[in-house]
């Protein structure tokens, strides 16, 4: 295979704005080597990515030190295999996780915060911590909204929070999960907020923020938005696409005391 590359085009200029696969130039009726080598390994990061262990006990320490209430959960899938296969098992808190949340449960909450492994752990072991830190002082600013109890759950879709919330009372959950791992992200995190969270609640009822990770959303940028999202939907009781993101051109409003029904 020669690697020669075929000469220079304007369009090569676009990879200095973007990782995606633009612009790789060819050799001959194919790519150049070093893109098809540079493809195939991150395909098998992101294989890697999907099947990485997910350390739970970890990132509760990690969440207890920060002085947080911290429990483990983990949905029906018994193991990666049937969570790959079975997305609604992920949906479903086991049984024995449930009881053990009720039994938990101090009471009615604001807010909810799960931390579930999703397609990638590893976007929750490299992002998840750094996140959390960032956003708990931006919601201890103002009217005040402090995680009533946070959850590190296995086996974890994004549906998963709306029974963890509903179980807690939590009057919002927001759910931060490993995102399916990309060709240039292998580990990107993603938020979903849902105001009165219960199984049920569809994708159009919740907001995300997505591509957390090194080379797209910031963890500052990602905590202000999901702070802003998550006092703007307190105050209006509501999230979806009745919610847009408009952090950066005004302040929330204030937070009411009206708890759904």
């Amino acid at each position: 295979m020669s690697d020669k590359p075929v000469p220079a085009r304007p369009t090569l200029d676009l990879r200095s704005f973007t990782p995606a696969r633009v612009a790789l130039g060819r050799s001959g009726a194919s790519v150049p080597t070093k893109p098809l080598l540079d493809f195939t390994l991150d395909h098998a990061r992101a294989r890697d990515a999907v099947h990485a262990a997910f350390d739970a006990p970890r990132l509760v320490a990690d969440l207890g030190a920060l002085g947080l209430t911290v429990s483990e959960a983990r949905s029906q899938a018994v193991d990666r295999g049937d969570y790959l296969r079975r997305p609604d098992l992920g949906r479903q808190l086991d049984p024995g996780s449930a009881e053990a949340l009720a039994r938990d449960a101090a009471g009615p909450c604001q807010l909810a915060l799960v931390i579930g492994d999703g397609l990638s752990a590893a976007a929750v072991h490299a992002h998840a911590m750094a996140l959390v830190v960032r956003l708990l002082p931006l919601l201890a600013e103002g009217d005040a909204v402090a995680p009533g109890h946070v959850v590190v759950a296995s086996g974890a879709r994004v549906a998963l929070g709306d029974e963890i919330g509903a179980i807690l009372s939590a009057r919002m959950v927001v759910m931060l999960i490993g995102e399916r791992p990309g060709l240039s992200a292998p580990d990107s995190l993603g938020a979903y907020l849902t105001f009165a969270p219960k199984p049920g609640r569809t994708d159009a009822e919740r907001n995300c923020v997505s591509n957390i990770h090194n080379a797209g959303l910031s963890h500052d940028e990602a905590a202000f938005k999901i702070a802003w999202l998550i006092r703007e939907g307190l105050a209006r009781e509501v999230t979806g696409v009745a919610l847009k993101d408009e952090s950066a051109d005004r302040a929330p409003r204030r937070i009411g005391t009206t708890r759904p029904e």
